[in-house]
């Protein structure tokens, strides 16, 4: 850092450095600060002093980092991360650009908060971007998703209550392992205490969480995203296997997880999965890929895209 900034500039260059990197030691504090251990611990106490809640821990995993208490420390953007923010808020959230909206709302006191030459960029592509919502998308409700991260970090078993599309509702005892955010939807990857098995849930559709009480341990070396997709397409009444003769790497950019699983097959992929509804597969899945394929099973599914075909067919024909 420069030599000529003011105490007061080092000092808030202190709290970015503790919010970005919590664990600093002193050491590294005073290197990144460009000054003395000395000093750096002086600028921590600058922090303090001004009601900061900043804790300090010894030993090899030890160091600084901002403790919780009543006085929010604030927060400093640059220009790119602020419009990197809205642009990521918008993106997943397209009503975020309503200012009624709970997640516009929040936007809008960031927004307000930044500095002005910041805040006014970020207003504007706020207020002038446009944003259309992914019709795959499903928003769950903010506090049930908290609840259920909060068992997951605590490794604490849930009870949750849980609605079908068909608006059939039942209670289900599981282990959450994880909340996994996967093509504009959240998922509760858990284990399910009666079928002791994995499962997977979308967290829109969960409607109450409940602890239990009891504590669990998650699989060694879980890889959350990739066991969600092992099961998202699993476990449907109808079973499906579709055959494409272009490179996996080519064809898993148009696959969605509850398709099912897409693996090699000698110069081309096999999709396997299941489905409830063989008719919505094809029409809204599988016409959608721009590769040929062949689907090898199950019936259902053959005769759900034997019919879509019959109507394209009919669409281009002469015949009046």
């Amino acid at each position: 850092m420069p030599n000529d900034l003011s105490p007061t500039a080092r000092a808030l260059r202190t709290l970015e450095i503790l919010q970005t990197r919590p664990g600093t030691t002193a050491g590294e504090l005073a290197v990144r600060l460009g000054v003395t251990e000395r000093a750096a611990r002086r600028y921590v106490e600058i922090l303090r002093e001004a009601g900061i809640p900043v804790d300090a821990a010894r030993g090899p995993h030890g160091g600084y980092r901002l403790g919780r208490g009543t006085r929010l420390p604030p927060v400093h953007f640059t220009q790119p991360e602020a419009l990197g923010l809205v642009m990521a808020v918008l993106s997943s959230q397209p009503a975020a650009a309503d200012p009624d909206d709970l997640v516009g709302t929040a936007l809008g006191k960031v927004v307000r908060a930044l500095p002005e030459g910041i805040g006014q960029q970020a207003a504007l592509l706020r207020e002038y971007a446009s944003a259309a919502a992914d019709p795959y998308s499903a928003r769950p409700d903010p506090v049930v998703t908290g609840e259920l991260v909060h068992a997951v970090a605590a490794r604490r078993g849930v009870l949750i209550t849980y609605g079908s599309e068909a608006d059939n509702e039942w209670e289900a005892e599981v282990d959450p392992w994880s909340v996994v955010v996967r093509h504009g939807r959240w998922y509760l990857l858990c284990r399910s205490h009666r079928a002791d098995a994995v499962r997977t849930y979308r967290v829109d559709r969960i409607r109450a969480v409940r602890t239990t009480g009891h504590g669990f341990e998650p699989p060694e070396d879980l890889d959350p995203v990739a066991v969600l997709e092992e099961n998202l397409g699993l476990g449907w009444k109808f079973t499906t296997r579709v055959v494409f003769d272009a490179p996996l790497a080519e064809v898993a950019p148009w696959i969605r997880p509850p398709m099912g699983r897409l693996e090699p097959s000698g110069d081309g992929c096999v999709l396997v999965g299941s489905t409830r509804n063989p008719g919505m597969y094809a029409q809204d899945w599988l016409a959608g890929i721009p590769f040929a394929f062949r689907v090898e099973g199950g019936d259902e599914l053959r005769a759900a895209v034997a019919e879509l075909a019959a109507r394209f067919a009919a669409a281009v024909s002469d015949r009046p």
